[in-house]
């Protein structure tokens, strides 16, 4: 039966020879099909993979044959067949570039000093407790928040995350410090980094949603805290948790409900639009006057 799924993925664990893991991932990947996004580092492993299910679950079972990656937890989401339109597989400095990649310290259970694992669950339960007080910060690029994001969520004005360590010394956010901080972002694995930012920088009370956007949506879906689509970093653009999802985008073009971005048509053009699917048709048609963005998709995959 061909069944398409998408695979996220991430752990931090010390890796001593990041080349020799690359290239083990990289024949592996191959081996079965799959295509994607992986990064490498001393910090440990990060990848969004796309491939037949059974292709997948032998991936799995191959990677977590690694000590280091015995624990790692796969999330899954539906896939089209088409989500990626080749396999890379890299060595970085850090996994999540924030440009500070001798601030992070890793040991075999994590990210050091990083802000506490909530379950879904427990943060709403957390909410219940404390109401207002409690304050969601997007970890995302503000562009991924424009699709969806928690309810009076702080979304920083980010276009990568090597901006997020300036906006927050910023003094910006010095009002938060004393008040319980729930960081999100896709997967979660950019969190584990900005969590540990945010309390070198001062923040007392600092969370993380286990599993990211991904866990929460698949275990709460839309009836809690989060409104909206979720961005991903493949041919997907966004994806939703259940038929009750609720635009809170509108079309740069008509102002109609929107819930993903779409790829400009015209090459070179990289740009992303978000649009209904009416206007989305027409972009064929139109000549590109994007201006060129600075990030990339390639750039972050959790």
């Amino acid at each position: 039966m061909h069944l398409p799924k998408v695979i996220l993925y991430y752990i931090f664990t010390p890796l001593s020879d990041p080349a020799a893991i690359k290239i083990w991932q990289k024949n592996l990947c191959q081996t079965l099909n799959l295509k994607g996004r992986i990064i490498i580092s001393p910090h440990g492993i990060n990848g969004t993979l796309g491939g037949e299910m059974n292709d997948l679950k032998k991936y799995i079972r191959q990677t977590r044959s690694y000590e280091g990656f015995a624990k790692m937890k796969f999330k899954w989401s539906q896939g089209t067949g088409n989500d990626f339109p080749k396999l890379s597989v890299k060595v970085r400095a850090e996994l999540v570039a924030f440009g500070y990649p001798n601030e992070i310290k890793v040991d075999k259970n994590g990210v050091v000093g990083g802000g506490k694992h909530l379950s879904p669950i427990q943060v709403d339960e957390l909410v219940a407790k404390h109401g207002d007080d409690v304050v969601f910060f997007d970890g995302r690029n503000a562009y991924e928040a424009k699709v969806g994001r928690f309810k009076n969520a702080v979304v920083p004005q980010v276009e990568t995350s090597r901006d997020f360590v300036q906006e927050i010394e910023s003094g910006k956010y010095d009002h938060l410090k004393d008040k319980p901080v729930v960081t999100y972002c896709t997967g979660g694995i950019r969190c584990e980094v900005l969590s540990s930012v945010m309390k070198t920088r001062g923040f007392k009370e600092v969370y993380q949603i286990d599993g990211g956007i991904v866990t929460y949506g698949k275990e709460i879906g839309d009836d809690g805290l989060w409104e909206g689509a979720l961005f991903t970093f493949d041919n997907r653009m966004s994806i939703e948790f259940s038929k009750k999802s609720k635009s809170i985008a509108n079309c740069g073009k008509c102002n109609a409900p929107a819930n993903r971005f779409y790829d400009c048509p015209k090459p070179p053009c990289n740009a992303l639009s978000l649009l209904c699917a009416t206007c989305a048709e027409k972009m064929n048609d139109e000549i590109c006057k994007h201006p060129q963005r600075k990030y990339s998709k390639a750039e972050l995959i959790g």
